[in-house]
């Protein structure tokens, strides 16, 4: 009896947090549907405003040529997707799948020529991923006060980094002796890691506008020290984006809040 009411639970589960699907089928040799599929797609669609769109399967019975097939049944889904885009939510990774032929799984050939929407309900879109089978990856925490390599061993492409105790002359590119640290510690990383990949991206702080364009002179500062010291060219980018990305509103009331926003950042690009 636990074991029965075990197995009814998961299938209760299953049937409550799943993929919903609904077909339209298509006349003989035909991509577009008739005005009855088409009556039923349109309905579908005002009720399905909130649902979201996972994949589209196209198909075709057995007759013609295994090439022409393949073609009629994407013809087939474009078709459909057209119809349903921009009014109902379409998953970024979605799928348009071309069965042509073989997806002929009825002896009936007017079944085969089919189109089918896979879907969840607003209802589950909080179950998304589980329903889906996807595994999210726990975020992973960077000490703040983790060594540069560290850091860089940790993060994961897209993680932007701040290099501690990077300094400049005020008003120019010309980095300060107390650098030098931190710069060698990048070099290292990057020398060490072959495979990485990065972008160097310079802020300034205290004023409403990059006249200058300072940030980005700083940043290529950076890049400079590193090709100087044999890193490919290639594997270092630079961007500044001035006063557009500050920690804390400009103007900063301390200068300590004018020192965290005047920092140079790495974003990981690639790694191995």
């Amino acid at each position: 009896m636990k074991y029965l009411y075990s197995f009814i639970v998961v299938v209760l589960f299953q049937m409550t947090f799943a993929q919903e699907q609904i077909v339209f089928y298509f006349d003989n040799n035909k991509f577009e549907l008739n005005k009855v599929e088409a009556a039923k797609l349109q309905k579908w669609i005002a009720e399905n405003s909130t649902s979201k769109i996972l994949s589209i399967t196209g198909s075709t019975d057995e007759v013609g040529t295994s090439g022409y097939n393949d073609t009629l049944s994407q013809k087939r889904v474009s078709h459909i997707f057209n119809q349903i885009k921009g009014k109902v939510n379409i998953r970024p990774d979605f799928k348009s799948i071309s069965l042509g032929e073989k997806g002929a799984t009825s002896t009936s050939k007017a079944e085969n020529r089919k189109a089918i929407i896979h879907y969840l309900l607003e209802k589950d879109l909080d179950k998304e991923n589980e329903v889906l089978g996807i595994k999210e990856e726990p975020e992973v925490v960077i000490p703040d006060d983790a060594p540069l390599a560290e850091k860089v061993k940790l993060a994961k492409v897209g993680t932007k980094i701040t290099l501690k105790n990077i300094n400049f002359y005020q008003n120019t590119f010309a980095t300060m002796p107390e650098s030098q640290g931190t710069l060698y510690d990048l070099l290292f990383v990057m020398q060490n890691n072959p495979e990485l990949k990065i972008e160097i991206q310079g802020h300034i702080c205290c004023i409403d506008k990059d006249y200058r364009n300072l940030s980005t002179d700083r940043a290529k500062q950076i890049k400079r020290f590193l090709v100087y010291n044999g890193i490919q060219e290639y594997r270092v980018k630079t961007k500044g984006f001035g006063v557009s990305q500050p920690i804390y509103p400009i103007p900063e009331a301390t200068p300590e809040q004018a020192a965290a926003n005047r920092r140079v950042e790495i974003e990981i690009l690639s790694k191995k």
